[in-house]
């Protein structure tokens, strides 16, 4: 049998132990508002090419996406996502526990198809009895897929359109997205996916820290009150220093894509 694992096997990437050390006696502020956080959002901004972005510091996967998605969607919609996606699967309903549906849509080897996400919305609306259903909200995605596939630039160009036209948040797990960034016939790049989705996240985790994710909102506006809501969701790490220091070791000297390359 093959298993195909990630950076859940081994602890940290030695140069993120090492800075974790180094700044362990330093004294700070909590929550996030401390130089070395301060200095990773910036990182994050500039490798993203969108000055305008907020990024926030979460600590694991499904916790990052349940708060996200609460925030994107109102009280009576729902997320779209592929049959086999993350949300749908192996989240143990962490979405619909914040009372928002996941609806499905047919993955293609994972993918999710761009004219899958307009027959859907499309058709939605023209039922009459649409008011009485959950509404499409927004679309989540993930690169690489579930299958390890990945999205070309064309394919996400087309789901951008879609959502855009459509009025939906597009929102891409980025979990396993150092993977996907570095894989041989990738053609998506950081700053396309910062250019295309509303909102995604870098993944820490499987990608050299001890743990973390790092959300950026590339259109604020979409979440005014996000820091509020990580809060709400309990998910606003005290220490957050330990997330800033960890990504911010990632984001020096291309730290994160050199790992990556090597998975």
């Amino acid at each position: 049998m093959l298993h195909f694992d990630c950076d859940y096997m081994e602890g940290a990437h030695p140069e993120v132990m090492r800075r974790l050390a180094e700044t362990n006696l330093e004294q700070s502020a909590g929550y996030g508002c401390d130089p070395h956080t301060e200095h990773a959002r910036e990182l994050i901004r500039q490798a993203c090419g969108v000055p305008q972005a907020e990024v926030h510091f979460l600590v694991g996967g499904t916790q990052t996406n349940a708060t996200v998605i609460d925030g994107l969607l109102r009280r009576h919609e729902g997320v779209l996502a592929a049959d086999s996606g993350h949300i749908n699967v192996h989240e143990a309903g962490a979405i619909e526990a914040s009372g928002h549906k996941v609806l499905v849509l047919p993955g293609d080897e994972g993918k999710v198809r761009a004219r899958d996400v307009e027959h859907y919305i499309d058709s939605f609306y023209r039922d009459e009895t649409w008011p009485h259903m959950v509404a499409p909200g927004m679309l989540y995605i993930s690169h690489p897929t579930e299958f390890g596939t990945l999205y070309s630039l064309e394919e996400l160009e087309a789901l951008h359109r879609v959502c855009r036209s459509r009025s939906i948040a597009l929102y891409l797990d980025g979990a396993r997205l150092g993977y996907g960034l570095a894989a041989d016939g990738n053609t998506v790049t950081l700053r396309d996916i910062a250019r295309l989705c509303d909102v995604f996240y870098i993944g820490g985790t499987k990608v050299g820290t001890l743990f973390g994710e790092a959300v950026v909102i590339t259109r604020p506006e979409l979440m005014p009150h996000f820091f509020t809501l990580v809060k709400q969701h309990g998910a606003l790490l005290a220490k957050g220093r330990l997330l800033g220091v960890q990504f911010e070791t990632l984001f020096t000297d291309n730290l994160y894509l050199r790992i990556a390359r090597q998975a």
